[in-house]
């Protein structure tokens, strides 16, 4: 047996092999969806997963406002933000976040969950999140995504 045949492929852009996902929010749990959809777009769920490299699939949430949150999380839970001023910090329940924009939650949730450096920001960029059951994302026929839980 040649040992010299056998070769670890490390992922890189080219043969990466990504594919788009479409997932349903509808009636899913907020960190549970969040958690899975980091994983897929990392591309931890590949064979060929390179830790160094934006190996993931797309992924294109429908259905954001119908985001369950377990608890009392839509009245307790609070998100903080600065302005950059003095005296700038602001507050803001979920309720109030899905009022101004209900696709917020799933983004900021995933962000969080994803690498902090460029890394990160470039596999973030492969998430499309929409507040309806339509999407912009037609051309690149997306395949349905069953979550696993």
């Amino acid at each position: 047996m040649d040992t010299l045949s056998y070769k670890t492929i490390s992922a890189n852009k080219e043969n990466a092999n990504k594919q788009w996902l479409l997932i349903d929010a509808e009636g899913q749990t907020l960190g549970r969806l969040s958690s899975e959809v980091a994983y897929i777009l990392r591309g931890k769920h590949k064979t060929n997963f390179t830790p160094h490299a934006d190996c993931g699939d797309n992924v294109v949430i429908i259905n954001a406002e119908k985001i369950q949150l377990t608890g009392k999380k839509w009245d307790e839970k609070v998100y903080i933000r600065y302005t950059g001023y003095p005296g700038g910090q602001r507050f803001a329940t979920p309720k109030e976040t899905m009022a101004k924009h209900p696709t917020a939650m799933i983004e900021m949730a995933v962000r969080g969950m994803l690498p902090k450096n460029r890394l990160g920001r470039a596999v973030y960029r492969n998430l499309y999140v929409y507040s309806g059951p339509n999407h912009d994302q037609d051309a690149q026929q997306p395949k349905e995504y069953k979550l696993k839980g």
